[in-house]
């Protein structure tokens, strides 16, 4: 994969979503401007992420959708399925199996686990629900290398232990504590408290200036 900087890599889920609106409405071809001025970027931008891809527009022409998004998806990994597990089958947990964007997107919860006894041996949206005993071995046998977490703080370094040491080296951390992991194990922290500060804050700003 060819060196993308963190913003290039966070805006082309955004163009991939762009690009299919504008396949559902016909559309074959799109320039650098179109997609810009729906995300209020400059077009000189777009082109450069689109490099990153491999893909290159051609001149008055543009780029031809359908191949810029399956360019965009084998980049970020999208084109193929991948298998996960999730530990921690709460509110939170649950919501995240019943979301139907993850199988577009290529991923595949196979498996839960939960300290919770009363589900275990069920089905939470189709994916089985194991004790935390059994997740070592499942995970070695379906070979599984990335998990998503929803536990509770004080639940989160025990339970990213237990995961490293069966073999996941990808970790998708919705829980709000700070995990440590080893150098090879990969880590990206989704913390919602953080996203309603944001929010929030902004939303006191335009307030104050409106006043």
């Amino acid at each position: 994969m060819n060196s993308i900087p963190l913003p290039s890599l966070r805006r082309l889920p955004r163009y991939l979503n762009i690009l299919e609106s504008f396949q559902i409405k016909g559309m074959h071809t799109v320039s650098a401007t179109d997609i810009a001025e729906e995300l209020d970027l400059k077009p000189i931008q777009i082109r450069k992420d689109m490099a990153f891809t491999g893909i290159v527009g051609k001149p008055k022409v543009g780029y031809d959708i359908k191949e810029l998004i399956k360019s965009i998806r084998s980049f970020i990994g999208w084109h193929e399925n991948t298998s996960a597990i999730l530990v921690g089958a709460g509110s939170l947990g649950t919501a995240l199996m019943g979301y139907e964007g993850f199988l577009t997107r290529g991923l595949r919860i196979e498996a839960a686990f939960d300290t919770d006894v009363s589900k275990h041996g069920t089905l939470i949206y189709d994916t089985p629900v194991y004790p935390m005993r059994e997740l070592s071995k499942i995970v070695q046998r379906k070979n599984i290398h990335l998990a998503v977490i929803t536990v509770p703080v004080s639940a989160a370094q025990s339970v990213t232990d237990t995961l490293v040491e069966s073999g996941i080296n990808g970790i998708w951390n919705f829980s709000p504590a700070e995990i440590q992991i080893p150098e090879h194990v990969v880590v990206k922290r989704e913390d919602l408290s953080e996203g309603l500060a944001v929010l929030y804050v902004q939303m006191q700003e335009m307030q104050h200036s409106e006043e």
